[in-house]
């Protein structure tokens, strides 16, 4: 199934998008929602609470009441971890159990208010964050939710900024404007990516193949590429020896294809093979085919694996490479030769110019890609001094 975490601050109308993606058929699993369900009277949890905490915590109705159990479970750090551990194992065991009950091509959304104070976006293939002006923010918790201007701002401020929901948002809505904006948007985003990533997920289909088309370097990509980066290492563990954004995208200011490279270092290819089930779960499945990187300098092959990402909104290669093929060390090396030599990458540029050009109706990379070896051969000469010279290691 495709995961996908949706959160966005207090005030920001995330429900608004919950609602409308349950419409379109997505499984929405609310964590408000099971954290009350979690507590309700009769529940176990509801009874460990006031083991832990005492029966005041409770109302004449034998109800929770959330307030006085927050004045005695935020009191000291002691007591927010007695409560914690309460509550989170219940939250988790019941998530679970909702997501497998989803079907096996389901969209599931999962409505997380606290996903980034949590660490939780690696956890999902997609994150959709919901944002909105402070000051809407703010009008909108006063006139909906009574809440005093003073405390509207408190409130917002003590969850993640901006920027922090940014560094793990895959798709941003802004929800500041008319109501029928928003859902627009949530209907395109169903339609042009929500499904067609499920079927590619589901079914371990690749990108297709497409001509050579570069853009102008985009000073998001690196962060678009951590959040790759946080997938994979969640998905392989202890196999990667390291993960890392390599190519052109990872060159401050180069042209480049709108195609983020990645590679993942493990050990052995039996390694990057026992990986195949779990990359392709997280959303890389694996290209078909045998794959080699070009020999530079010494002989016989050297062997790789391929895998692609299956969200349409975001191409990603990724290169699965052992510490047999000096291509790993090469690509690091590159990369950080680049981004150190401006003349360089200007000159890089203009070969990347011409070939592109040349094979703009090929309707594959595999010429580009072929041309530019003569050009990258000689700059890994260059390339290897340069490290020499400075000391560089990867």
């Amino acid at each position: 199934m495709l995961r996908v975490g949706l959160t966005g601050g207090i005030g920001a109308g995330k429900s608004t998008v919950a609602a409308r993606l349950a419409e379109h058929g997505a499984v929405l699993i609310d964590a408000d929602r099971i954290a009350r369900e979690v507590v309700e009277p009769g529940t176990e949890g509801l009874a460990e609470l006031v083991a832990a905490f005492g029966p005041d915590i409770l109302t004449s109705e034998g109800a929770l009441d959330r307030q006085a159990l927050a004045a005695k479970a935020f009191a000291d750090e002691d007591s927010r971890l007695r409560l914690n551990s309460i509550v989170h194992p219940r939250i988790g065991a019941r998530t679970a159990e909702l997501m497998a009950a989803a079907a096996p091509d389901a969209i599931v959304v999962h409505d997380v208010p606290l996903l980034v104070e949590g660490n939780l976006a690696p956890a999902y293939h997609l994150v959709i964050v919901v944002d909105a002006d402070e000051d809407v923010r703010v009008r909108r918790l006063v006139e909906s939710r009574g809440m005093a201007e003073d405390d509207a701002r408190a409130r917002i401020a003590a969850q993640a900024g901006t920027e922090q929901r940014r560094a793990v948002a895959d798709v941003w809505l802004d929800n500041g404007g008319p109501r029928e904006v928003v859902l627009a948007e949530v209907d395109a985003l169903w339609a042009d990516r929500l499904v067609p990533f499920e079927a590619n997920l589901r079914s371990r289909r690749p990108r297709g193949p497409a001509s050579p088309v570069l853009v102008e370097p985009d000073p998001s990509w690196p962060r678009q590429a951590e959040r790759a980066l946080a997938r994979i290492r969640l998905a392989v563990g202890e196999r990667a020896l390291r993960v890392d954004h390599v190519g052109s995208t990872a060159v401050p200011g180069l042209l480049a294809k709108d195609v983020l490279d990645l590679q993942l270092t493990v050990s052995t290819l039996d390694d990057a093979d026992a990986l195949t089930d779990a990359l392709a779960e997280a959303g890389f499945p694996p290209m078909g085919g045998q794959w080699f990187d070009e020999p530079h300098g010494e002989p016989g092959l050297w062997e790789k694996r391929v895998h692609v990402g299956a969200d349409p909104g975001r191409a990603v290669n990724l290169h699965v490479r052992a510490t047999t093929n000096p291509a790993w060390r090469l690509a690091l090396l590159f990369r950080d030769w680049l981004s150190a030599n401006p003349e360089e990458r200007d000159d890089y540029v203009e070969v990347k110019r011409a070939l592109a050009d040349k094979h703009a109706a090929d309707g594959t990379t595999e010429h580009y890609a072929a041309a530019k070896q003569g050009w990258i051969g000689a700059a890994f000469e260059r390339a290897g001094r340069w490290a020499d010279d400075t000391g560089w290691t990867p």
